[in-house]
């Protein structure tokens, strides 16, 4: 009898230790091999290499390595997905998700090579769930499609294998959210949303807007700035401006509601005529200035000058009212009238906001072929710190670096062997069949976009 309650007894014991190590390797589960194409492992530290196959699990805490010629994509619990590039090593170094759960994180450590990743849920949660580590920089992920790798010779030799002209290495937003608080969200002419924070860009298009407790500061690449209020809502109509003929550039906003304070830049100082803003009641052409507008009660506006002068044109009406600094108009849809103060003293003024326009915006000191962390990014916004606390934001359609020194920059032409990358994106259609053509020269539709 006293055998039979002992191996009943351990009968439970394993059971339940067996039900904890099945719940500890579900709670630690980051997601499955989708492809793999050569040689590859996965490898928990102390245990055996697995093999990078189709359908294998992954977890927190692997390492994934490829030899040459060989790639592996895996997709995560979250939704995303990266493409492994050939000789490359990554480490899952902390990865937790739970739909809607405020904890989700997910830390990658690139060691050697790279990979191509679209991101799924953690990255637009919360602005500093996802990162990936790199002996070079870390890498914070915004909600994002972009390619990440650590290059030194053979990215060199692949950009030399290459016939084309490297094409410019250009800067496709209009502006950059420089400071930010609260809720900020913009709409792309499409409709899709996406979540702001400091660093991110805003292109010709877009509308943004700001929730009850949310503030901003904007500077578009002409050295224009907008401080945003709570509860605004604008979108630039349209933004185009060359440094080499910024006579020719124009600058429209829409104040839709709420509140702004706004300081004209290079466009406005060479052509006044191609700077507006057009609000609920009146549209307002500039001087080179510096104004406040305040539509944050229904159907009227305040406007006041601070630097400059403006001129007021209410809605459906000819006349034109010109204010000198120290000088404001309420503007109704059908009346106005002078006011002596400003309604936004409460917000900052742009111009006192310390900002380094060219860190924003330039090229930098980076060259294609310089030895250190490329990133890529073909959507969403990708913010670069270096090992010396150097930070560099990437938006849409622009290359970052970071070196092993510490610097970082924008090489002045996208790399060739970004450009004209063979390695299949995460999400493609036939990886093994891209790849096969990839290797004899093929026209491929997904090279770097």
């Amino acid at each position: 009898m006293h055998t039979l309650i002992n191996l009943h007894t351990l009968r439970i014991i394993l059971t339940w230790l067996l039900l904890g190590l099945s719940f500890s390797a579900w709670a630690q589960n980051a997601g499955v091999v989708e492809f793999s194409r050569g040689v590859g492992f996965a490898q928990l530290q102390g245990q055996i290499p697995r093999t990078l196959g189709k359908g294998l699990s992954l977890g927190e805490g692997d390492r994934l390595t490829t030899s040459a010629g060989a790639t592996a994509i895996i997709k995560l619990n979250d939704g995303t997905r990266m493409t492994l590039r050939p000789n490359s090593e990554m480490m899952v170094q902390q990865y937790q998700y739970s739909q809607g759960a405020a904890s989700n994180s997910m830390i990658m450590q690139l060691l050697r090579g790279g990979f191509r990743a679209i991101t799924g849920l953690i990255s637009k949660g919360a602005p500093n769930a996802a990162q990936i580590r790199t002996v070079t920089a870390t890498v914070g992920i915004r909600g994002t499609d972009f390619d990440a790798r650590l290059c030194g010779a053979d990215c060199r030799a692949e950009s030399a294998s290459v016939s084309e002209k490297a094409r410019p290495n250009t800067i496709a937003a209009s502006a950059k959210l420089i400071l930010a608080q609260g809720d900020i969200h913009a709409l792309d002419f499409s409709g899709s949303k996406r979540v702001m924070v400091a660093g991110a860009s805003v292109y010709s298009g877009d509308t943004i807007a700001t929730g009850a407790d949310a503030k901003g500061v904007l500077i578009f690449r002409d050295d224009s700035r907008l401080t945003l209020g709570t509860n605004t809502k604008f979108k630039v109509d349209s933004f185009v401006f060359d440094e080499k003929t910024p006579g020719e550039g124009n600058f429209l906003i829409s104040l839709l509601r709420g509140s702004m304070r706004a300081l004209t830049g290079i466009i406005g100082k060479t052509n006044k005529r191609n700077v507006s803003f057009k609000t609920p009641t009146a549209t307002v052409g500039i001087r080179g200035t510096g104004l406040d507008l305040d539509c944050s009660e229904e159907e009227n506006c305040k406007f006041f000058t601070w630097l400059g002068s403006i001129d007021v044109m209410r809605m459906g009406q000819t006349g034109i009212q010109t204010l000198q600094a120290g000088q404001g108009l309420w503007v109704s849809k059908t009346q106005s009238s002078p006011i002596t103060a400003s309604t936004l003293d409460n917000m900052q003024r742009p111009d006192k906001v310390p900002v380094n326009v060219p860190q924003l915006f330039s090229s930098g000191t980076a060259s294609a072929d310089d030895e250190g962390l490329f990133v890529y990014v073909r959507e969403g916004h990708i913010e670069v710190t270096s090992t010396t606390q150097q930070t560099l934001h990437l938006g849409r359609g622009e290359t970052g670096f970071a070196g092993n020194d510490g610097r970082t920059g924008r090489p002045a032409v996208t790399p060739l062997f970004i450009q004209f990358d063979k390695v299949p994106m995460p999400n493609q259609a036939n990886p093994m069949l891209y790849s096969v053509l990839g290797e004899v020269s093929q026209p491929s539709s997904n090279q770097c976009r």
